[in-house]
């Protein structure tokens, strides 16, 4: 039986964070994730490790849907509400909402993609290019070892931009590794999103300069960091964790973004998050799908 992979949803649409902002983009959204985040939104302490030890396992708004029955009310997974505190992308990390998820081969997987495409191909006839962007949950979390199958497709020949949006804690696979190091069809762009306090991830968890280096290491591979924030606090940790991170010897662009789980709380906080990046020689990035679409599935 074919290897399947299991992911939550495929959609066409904008780069709306980092490096590729307003780039048309295909996103795979990866099934699992080694984190929860639960903090987004709602208080800094105390942190996931702290609140499994007292049995909480969920953000209250996820623990709120299941304890309401949405497992039993809701078929279809882009049917289920967005929550505004905690992770946004909750319904792809939590086993409980396994059953939304879709199951496909290899082939169904690009059949799938490509469909989304204007052309149905990567490379469009004008000579523009649609991005493929492996995202999460974690998308280097449990399916490494599918990717150069499906890179290695017939039909992805013409793909020339891959971007992972990773939360930089997953160690490479050899043979995935070894493929990325070897392939010089496409470029890779590691999207790092290290977790701050803010999310409710320990730090030492959250922060693998060791592990960073290694993408870095990748021939034709671009990597930035992009980290989510609310306030002066996630400014002091940005400088802490891009210290660590400089002490392995990366270096490489630094992305602020701001936090908010809807449109309205996000607004209020980008001038705030701007000022703060200008003021430390960062980058800022929007959230570009926030502000076309509001904070839905498929953006």
């Amino acid at each position: 039986m074919a290897s399947k992979l299991r992911y939550s949803e495929a959609f066409y649409s904008v780069q709306g964070e980092g490096r590729f902002v307003g780039v048309p983009s295909v996103f795979l959204r990866t099934f699992g994730c080694n984190f929860r985040c639960m903090n987004f939104g709602i208080d800094r302490h105390p942190n996931r490790a702290e609140k499994l030890k007292q049995g909480i396992k969920y953000n209250p708004e996820v623990k709120a849907l299941i304890d309401d029955g949405i497992l039993d009310k809701v078929d279809k997974f882009e049917d289920l509400p967005i929550i505004h505190t905690g992770c946004d992308t909750y319904a792809s990390i939590y086993p409980e909402f396994k059953k939304y998820m879709m199951d496909k081969t290899v082939d169904e997987v690009v059949d799938h993609v490509l469909s989304l495409t204007p052309e149905g191909r990567w490379t469009m006839s004008n000579g523009q290019d649609v991005h493929f962007i492996l995202t999460g949950g974690e998308p280097l979390l449990g399916w490494q070892r599918l990717y150069i199958e499906l890179f290695e497709h017939p039909r992805m020949k013409d793909l020339k931009n891959v971007t992972f949006e990773t939360n930089t804690t997953q160690v490479l696979h050899k043979d995935f590794e070894d493929y990325l190091r070897k392939q010089d069809r496409f470029e890779v762009t590691w999207s790092c999103s290290p977790k701050l306090s803010v999310s409710g991830e320990p730090w030492a968890t959250a922060i693998k300069p060791e592990i960073a280096l290694a993408y870095n290491r990748i021939p034709n591979s671009k990597m930035y960091f992009k980290f989510v924030v609310a306030d002066a606090t996630d400014v002091d940790e940005v400088t802490k964790a891009v210290a660590e991170y400089n002490k392995v010897g990366i270096d490489v662009p630094v992305y602020i973004m701001p936090l908010g789980g809807r449109s309205e709380e996000y607004k209020l906080n980008t001038k705030n998050v701007a000022e703060l990046a200008m003021a430390r020689g960062w980058r800022y990035t929007p959230r570009l799908h926030v502000d076309i679409f509001g904070n839905a599935w498929g953006t």
